[in-house]
């Protein structure tokens, strides 16, 4: 697949690029194909042979250019919608605008495009401090936007979240977070159970009214309390599409399975909310297909239940993706790398404790997903496609990201 190793790119006459090799489209992949570019503007894709019916210019650039190695896969731009670093920075922590970009530049070298930075659950006054910092990266078209995991999340199922800074819903919090982030905060993770999140006057009704989409995610719900949050946010975004005239947005499971109260077949919990309603289309469900979060058959099972463009591939990346084993932080807690499984510092545990978020890009996660046996189309979907599709609700991707 097309990363960091992948052939140089082969400039031909007229200012125009063309790559050569397998390639992905949204439905099938074409196995002699040309991609040719000029300006950063994909100007034609498809089967090679079929571009001498093309612009004589891009004709002639096919034709130019050199045959392609077979084991070359060329895929579009991925998007990574739940982000919280990489590079050795992690979003919750950098100092500046400036040290936030190692992050966005270790993983757009991997093939990822666009991407949400994430947060993670810490103070208030951090909280807003990074929304801020981080909304100028969003400005320069550097991010696509903000996506804050907490801190209105379950104790029992926190995860890597800090246990000190998990508070009941604050509706001010919301808006002053809103705020700060300029009107670039996308998403919010949040448990349905948590007081305050749920019902009139709550987390999520302030979340939609202020143009961000709530994330179910780090629950121990009840089947019956997600529901009740998918219906409230469903009803919501639809009825500012419908008085906006705008693409209604679409709401996420925050990385489906990873800290959430197990499925059981007498208590199905917040799992079966979510598979039900990505199943009729009123949800989209991340999966951390790194090979660490979820297993192969998990990961296979949800793409054939709900289908590919209703799930989502993301990294949860934090500071260590593309870095040796070794101590890291996020936000708050102490992270410690081993054999690239990030868990928290344990220094009880040989073992570490909980999972800290994922070392991989994005373009690994699809191997992954591949490896499990997801149809490479079906995989690139869910790690292109469907995150492009989700933040299209917010504004026209194309030109706003990069």
């Amino acid at each position: 697949m097309s990363d960091a190793t992948s052939p140089a790119p082969v400039p031909v006459p007229g200012e125009l690029v063309v790559l050569r090799g397998r390639v992905v489209t949204p439905h099938d992949v074409v196995d002699d194909g040309a991609v040719v570019v000029a300006d950063g503007v994909v100007r034609w894709v498809g089967p090679a042979a079929a571009a001498e019916h093309a612009d004589p210019a891009v004709a002639a650039a096919v034709a130019a250019a050199p045959a392609p190695d077979p084991e070359t896969v060329l895929l579009p731009g991925l998007v990574d919608l739940h982000d919280h670093g990489g590079g050795g920075v992690g979003f919750p922590d950098a100092a500046s605008a400036q040290e936030a970009m190692v992050a966005v530049l270790e993983h757009r070298r991997h093939g990822t495009t666009t991407m949400l930075a994430s947060l993670v659950t810490a103070g208030r006054d951090a909280l807003l401090a990074q929304a801020a910092m981080l909304a100028g990266l969003a400005e320069a078209g550097e991010i696509a936007g903000i996506h804050a995991e907490g801190p209105f999340l379950s104790h029992e199922r926190r995860g890597a979240q800090s246990p000190d800074d998990l508070v009941p819903g604050d509706t001010g919090l919301v808006r002053d977070l809103v705020e700060a982030a300029r009107g670039h905060l996308r998403t919010m993770t949040v448990a349905p159970e948590v007081d305050g999140v749920t019902g009139p006057g709550g987390v999520a009704e302030a979340l939609v009214e202020g143009g961000v989409v709530p994330s179910l995610g780090h629950t121990d719900a009840t089947t019956e309390q997600a529901e009740a949050l998918v219906a409230q946010v469903a009803a919501g975004l639809a009825a500012l599409a419908a008085a906006d005239e705008a693409p209604e947005r679409e709401m996420t499971a925050t990385h489906l399975f990873n800290g959430m109260r197990p499925l059981h077949h007498r208590a199905p919990g917040p799992i079966a909310a979510c598979l039900a309603a990505a199943a009729r289309g009123d949800l989209v469900v991340e999966l951390v297909a790194d090979g660490v979060h979820l297993a192969p058959a998990t990961v296979r099972s949800v793409v054939e239940t709900v289908g590919a463009d209703q799930v989502v591939l993301v990294t949860d990346a934090m500071a260590a993706a593309g870095m040796a084993d070794g101590s890291y932080e996020l936000g708050p807690m102490a992270v410690t790398v081993r054999d690239g499984v990030a868990r928290l510092a344990d220094p009880e545990s040989p073992e570490g404790g909980s999972i800290a978020g994922g070392t991989a890009h994005l373009v690994d996660v699809v191997r992954s997903t591949v490896a499990a046996g997801v149809p490479l189309v079906d995989a690139v979907r869910s790690a292109s496609w469907v995150p492009a599709r989700v933040l299209e609700g917010f504004f026209a991707l194309r030109g706003r990201c990069r």
